[in-house]
């Protein structure tokens, strides 16, 4: 695997040492690739500071890169939610991003993204 975007649903996933993500995660820093969190997808799985060491590890990684959603990249979610007459802004954040960079999701509900774009490439975690 080489650079990914990863979901809410795959850092739940890393949270709960899900070994299909744990392994991606692991052959992504062997290889230096970088994995792409969208901002909103850390305000969704951020819950208990006290009781996320791991995920908050994961996040501190030089290989993580959060990206926040700009003005730029709010127009397009807005366009994609429009056009696909959804509504979840954080979905559509990964879509852009995933979108933008051509790189695969790790996400534990590649159906949310397929709603969104035919284009995305999901990986199940």
């Amino acid at each position: 695997m080489n650079n990914a975007v990863i979901d809410t649903g795959g850092l739940i996933a890393w949270e709960r040492a899900t070994r299909s993500v744990v392994a991606l995660v692991a052959e992504a820093r062997t290889i230096g690739a970088t994995l792409t969190v969208p901002a909103g997808c850390v305000a969704q799985a951020w819950r208990n500071p006290r009781r996320q060491a791991r995920l908050a590890a994961l996040l501190r990684r030089p290989e993580i890169d959060i990206v926040p959603l700009d003005a730029s990249a709010a127009r397009l979610v807005g366009v994609l939610l429009a056009s696909t007459q959804t509504t979840d802004t954080v979905d559509a954040h990964v879509a852009v991003c995933a979108l933008r960079l051509g790189q695969p999701v790790l996400t534990s509900d590649p159906g949310d993204l397929s709603r969104l774009s035919a284009d995305i490439e999901t990986v199940r975690v």
